[in-house]
């Protein structure tokens, strides 16, 4: 029987650890901005394009409407954002930024700051690391789903 790869040796484990740590890192900053991380990731997905569907921000984010949809509820309690039903399509429900979520925005760039500082990384560094672990999820990503067994 094979020796069994320690943890540090498996790319799924570094992985996991490695996003554990930047959220522990993160966490002080974003209480203090009074957001929590998927909540951060939302509204990133709003200064990217704002007036999203909770489904659009859902699938920007790789997550399931009904893990964004509470995150979102949560903000548009705390004034980040507001959700309005479509007027193309009144099923959807879009939503947008309003000042104070647009003006959150130049407060994370602390993250970014403490992010680079504690890794030692240089930008050009970060920015290689980030295009290859993209690669790494978009390959993965796109891995053919297993097809369902004919149901007799």
């Amino acid at each position: 029987m094979p020796k069994p790869l320690p943890l540090d040796s498996q790319l799924c484990f570094s992985i996991y650890s490695t996003a554990l740590a930047i959220n522990r890192a993160y966490k002080p900053m974003l209480d203090a901005l009074g957001v929590t991380y998927t909540q951060y990731l939302a509204v990133s997905a709003l200064w990217e394009q704002d007036g999203l569907s909770i489904s659009a921000i859902a699938e920007r984010l790789g997550l399931e409407p009904s893990t964004i949809t509470p995150a979102v509820k949560r903000l548009e309690t705390a004034g980040f954002l507001s959700r309005r039903r479509s007027t193309a399509d009144e099923r959807l429900v879009e939503v947008f930024l309003t000042q104070k979520g647009k003006e959150l925005h130049p407060k994370t760039a602390c993250l970014t700051d403490t992010l680079l500082a504690r890794s030692g990384f240089t930008v050009p560094e970060m920015v290689a690391l980030n295009e290859k672990v993209q690669r790494l999820r978009d390959g993965l990503a796109h891995e053919e789903k297993p097809r369902r067994r004919a149901e007799a």
